[in-house]
């Protein structure tokens, strides 16, 4: 296996950081990209329906006009001149405001010019029917409207209306292009970010795993030569010193040079699935309001980058979690021991009492051995070793067999054997090592976890100067046996 030693973690580890860096600076200007280019889009495509609207309300000003000279040429009525003063009276307003929103467009402005003339012809012609009918002179008014009205300006009027919904309609359809090709491009940029995202976490791991397997495979060489070799007791003592300070090293490396990266990632993970809300609303609008502008492409976009994006969270939340497991065991490494006088029998009943809801649950029946030999030794560190012990004996019952978990101990000279013995599934005896290892599990993967339970109990009981064996057969329970000095002594490594 390749061993990995400060110098060349440091390397690799700052590597990754340069690496982390890149992705993130590549996702950064994606979403910069795609966010400037949503606001841009916005702002034309809410332009665009401005223009559509205030052409539509300019429209409705006309045809009501017409229309109530129309009605009172044929029922003199002065509400009708009242309806026809006020639609008329808006009429310059409108078609300031619309010269104001398509002064950006020479072929607006164009058609513009030639409506303006024809609106105001339109509206004296309409005005010196209603004064003629006023008058008196009906049938001249109503021969007047018939000839210049009805068949030669309501005509022109409305095919200059159409050709400027026309031209906002193109630019409605050529902007909404730009969106889709943009959101293409930026999917296939986080889609690949993505991947080399999972690769660059894929290889932190085994780095990391690596390294850790290393530092484990000391500390378990220098407790076995503690067991009995009095005389290496000053080698072991700086052994275990230049661990520790190799677990602190790791530790700052790992919270400081690889956590910032991922802080990052998870931030810009937010603001894309923001960005990538704005774009949804705008392509749902679209559908709504003109769905012959959208291409399949657009529609699967919508659905495709928000699975890029959580893919992206979901990678980096499960690296966060594997370097908190790696925290926690360095932390550990790290805590003051605090020896006491422990009853095991009361330590071992109170984490059963602590597992009811979760024994009754499966059905599992505990049995804890009355006469369990004290022990001096720190309490936390006993009860998270029997915790996890009890706990993934639970965990791996064998379905369809009632559950039997057996706690019993018992002196061997200084030292005290307890063990922790099930009826579950069992496991298979290539992996009765691999199993101690960080991030390693065996079996079917049907339960949480993340391979950390039995790699932090091995160290546990390192630290409290014994060592964990195992005994199990797959389909046949398993029995882990734990073997720990009656009274726990310093041996001269301050943590």
């Amino acid at each position: 296996m390749l061993q990995i030693d400060d110098r060349r973690f440091s390397r690799l580890a700052l590597f990754g950081v340069i690496i982390g860096f890149g992705l993130l600076l590549t996702a950064l200007v994606a979403v910069i990209m795609a966010f400037a280019l949503n606001q841009r889009s916005n702002a034309l495509v809410t332009h665009t329906y401005q223009v559509a609207d205030q052409l539509a309300q300019l429209e409705i000003y006309v045809e009501r006009s017409e229309t109530s000279s129309r009605g009172y040429l044929l029922v003199p009525d002065p509400a009708r001149t009242q309806t026809f003063r006020d639609n008329s009276s808006k009429i310059p307003a409108a078609t300031a405001r619309l010269a104001r929103l398509t002064a950006d467009n020479p072929r607006q402005r164009e058609n513009l010019k030639r409506l303006m003339p024809i609106l105001n012809t339109e509206i004296q012609t309409l005005k010196g029917v209603i004064r003629l009918a006023g008058s008196g002179k009906l049938d001249e008014a109503r021969r007047i409207f018939a000839a210049e009205v009805a068949k030669k300006r309501v005509n022109a009027i409305r095919a200059l209306s159409t050709a400027m919904r026309a031209e906002e309609e193109r630019l409605l359809e050529s902007r909404s292009k730009t969106v889709r090709n943009f959101t293409t491009i930026l999917f296939i940029i986080l889609s690949i970010t993505a991947v080399l995202l999972l690769l660059f976490a894929v290889a932190v791991i085994v780095i990391v795993r690596r390294y850790t397997e290393t530092l484990l495979t000391a500390r378990n060489r220098l407790n076995v030569l503690n067991n009995d070799l009095e005389g290496a007791v000053q080698e072991r003592t700086a052994d275990l010193q230049r661990a520790k300070d190799e677990i602190q090293r790791f530790a700052y490396i790992v919270s400081h040079d690889l956590r910032s990266p991922l802080v990052n990632i998870l931030g810009f993970t937010a603001e894309l699935e923001e960005t990538n809300k704005s774009l949804v609303a705008l392509l749902d609008r679209a559908q709504k309001e003109a769905p012959q502008i959208l291409t399949t492409d657009s529609l699967a976009a919508r659905q495709d980058l928000p699975e890029a994006i959580g893919f992206i969270r979901s990678s980096t939340q499960k690296m966060d979690r594997l370097i908190n497991a790696i925290l926690k065991l360095s932390r550990e490494g790290r805590r003051t021991l605090s020896p006491e006088r422990l009853k095991m029998t009361d330590v071992v009943k109170g984490i059963v009492d602590s597992l009811e809801h979760r024994i009754t649950e499966t059905g599992t029946t505990v049995t804890v051995d009355k006469a369990l030999p004290d022990i001096v030794s720190d309490r936390v560190a006993i009860e998270q070793i029997f915790s996890n012990l009890i706990e993934n004996a639970i965990k791996y019952l064998q379905p369809g067999r009632p559950g039997q978990i057996a706690v019993r101990g018992f002196a061997k000279g200084d030292r005290l054997i307890f063990e922790v013995e099930d009826n579950g599934r069992g496991i298979d005896v290539k992996d009765h090592e691999r199993v101690f290892d960080l991030f390693r599990r065996s079996g079917m993967q049907d339960q949480p976890g993340e391979g950390i339970g039995l790699a932090h109990v091995r160290a546990l009981a390192y630290r409290l100067g014994g060592f964990i064996d195992l005994k199990s057969a797959l389909g046949h329970g398993a029995t882990f046996q734990v073997n720990l000095p009656a009274t726990y002594a310093d041996q001269g490594v301050r943590n």
